[in-house]
This record gives structure tokens, C-alpha cells and sequence, in this order.
């Protein structure tokens, strides 16, 4: 069977309006890990570790929801500047920028889902916490406060 230019243009077409292959979902190790206040209050939380480079670009991408306790934990190689955004990612997220003892330097908060904005640390960073948008206010987090970790150590 041959295909006319006209049906190869019709399909091209069609391709186009049809939504992208679903991505892969890496799978992603289970950990906990508590933040500590300045003022000694502490919040638990299950995470995601994002260890690789691979799940470090992918990240939260397409989940439909994040658990008021949940979120991910991005880990790199050794502490630099980073950028993040929220391409692909459907919820909106708090994040947490954090020096490799686990003290927070830095933060972003409500960041808009699916936006290409750059989100950047400022500082260099050893790790990143995304938390589900409004943790910050709602628990009234502020920079020097501590993410205690054992991937976060002095």
C-alpha cells in the first residue's frame, strides 16, 4: 500500500494536534526527613530522592498531586548554583534551597506550574526540597531554619 502526499500531510497533521508520548516515570527512591525550626519546632515528611541526573530533570513532572507531608529531595554532586522550573510539572510548589549541613538559604514559594520561568538558588547548593505550595506559610519556614537529612551532613 502506498501512501499519497496528501495522506502523509494528513497524518503529519493529525500527529500535531494529538498529545506527546507519556514520559517514562523513573522510579525514585522512599526516604523521610524532618525540618527543624530555628525555634525548635519539627515537621516530618516522606520524600522522593532525586539522586541522578535523570531524576534530577525529571522531578515532580505530570504528578497530578502532592500529599500535604510529601515531596522531593534533589541532591547534587557538590554544592553550586542551580536552576529549577516548573516545565511539565502540574502542581504548584514551595522550594527550598539548602546548603549541604541541610540549613536552608534560600526559598521560592508558589512557584506557577508549567511555567519556564527560572527559579535560581542565588547561592550555591548542595540540595533542593520541593514541597507542596503554601508549606512554607503554613508552617511559617524561613531561611536558617534546618532540613535533617542523612544525605545532609557538615
Amino acid at each position: 500500500m502506498t501512501l499519497s502526499r496528501r495522506h502523509v500531510l494528513g497524518l503529519a497533521a493529525l500527529a500535531l494536534l494529538l498529545p506527546p508520548a507519556p514520559v517514562r516515570a523513573l522510579d525514585f527512591e522512599q526516604s523521610r526527613l524532618t525540618i527543624r525550626t530555628r525555634d525548635g519546632r519539627r515537621f516530618p515528611f516522606r520524600v522522593e530522592l532525586a539522586l541522578t541526573p535523570e531524576q534530577r530533570a525529571q522531578g515532580l513532572m505530570y504528578r497530578e498531586s502532592l500529599d500535604d507531608d510529601a515531596g522531593m529531595l534533589f541532591i547534587y554532586d557538590l554544592e553550586r548554583p542551580v536552576m529549577m522550573w516548573m516545565k511539565n510539572t502540574l502542581v504548584p510548589l514551595d522550594m527550598l534551597f539548602l546548603a549541604r549541613d541541610g540549613e536552608v538559604l534560600g526559598m521560592a514559594e508558589d512557584a506557577v506550574p508549567q511555567s519556564e520561568t527560572i527559579i535560581p538558588s542565588n547561592d550555591p547548593v548542595k540540595a533542593v526540597l520541593e514541597l507542596k505550595a503554601g508549606t512554607v506559610a503554613r508552617l511559617g519556614l524561613k531561611p536558617g531554619d534546618t532540613v535533617l537529612h542523612p544525605l545532609l551532613v557538615p
